[in-house]
């Protein structure tokens, strides 16, 4: 968690929830064995579709006040970036609909987020050529990573708002990142850091099991 900020949390971590989703990574837990590496079809292999967009968290949920929040964009880049509220909503806001999908095993059809792309935030921070890797921290102390190359994407977003309303707290407002080519929980909720890296680091879910990359139609669940 981000002390500094001094954002107060409810709850805690659900310890037999993440032991069950270890002894799922373990296990191979939902997994079809059937990959669209072509994506011929809408829906990845082993997910539903839903109605409703599901609550998932480690128990966790910051109470991220909008004059508390911070964006900060840190490592190796040329220009380190620290946003507040009124500055991430002076950036470029763009309008997305996209299909997002969990590991969980649900899918959720024509998702309608506004935010900052992606791509704005690394003209502004501008990665260093050494920057090959991206680590993101959230408010609860989630972290994860991606690989440089799969933030820097057209579809990728830093969304305040879902259908037209802002983000709700167990959604992760303020903010939450939004990757829709990857297993949402690539996507982390309350976001506030997002260290470039020379190397990878696996996050909270990776060095549980969890695959290094996510790709739901491979069903990178686990590896």
């Amino acid at each position: 968690m981000a002390d500094e900020d001094d954002i107060p949390v409810t709850g805690a971590v659900r310890e037999k929830l993440v032991a069950r989703k270890e002894d799922w990574a373990r296990e191979g837990r939902l997994l079809t064995g059937t990959p669209d590496a072509q994506h011929a079809v809408r829906l990845p292999p082993g997910q539903t579709e839903v109605k409703h967009w599901p609550v998932l968290d480690l128990g966790i949920q910051p109470d991220v006040a909008k004059d508390k929040f911070r964006l900060r964009l840190e490592g190796q880049v040329e220009q380190r970036v620290a946003l507040d509220w009124t500055q991430f909503n002076a950036l470029e806001q763009v309008d997305q609909v996209c299909d997002i999908h969990c590991v969980t095993q649900w899918s959720l059809y024509d998702a309608h987020f506004t935010g900052v792309r992606a791509k704005t935030l690394l003209a502004m921070a501008r990665p260093r050529p050494a920057a090959r890797f991206i680590s993101f921290t959230s408010y609860d102390g989630y972290t994860t990573n991606i690989p440089l190359a799969a933030f820097d994407d057209d579809d990728v977003l830093l969304a305040h708002a879902w259908n037209g309303e802002p983000l709700t707290r167990e959604h992760g407002a303020p903010v939450r990142v939004i990757l829709p080519k990857l297993y949402f929980w690539k996507s982390p909720k309350w976001v506030t850091r997002i260290d470039f890296l020379t190397e990878d680091r696996p996050g909270f879910w990776e060095v549980r099991g969890y695959h290094n990359n996510g790709d739901p139609w491979l069903e990178e669940r686990y590896g």
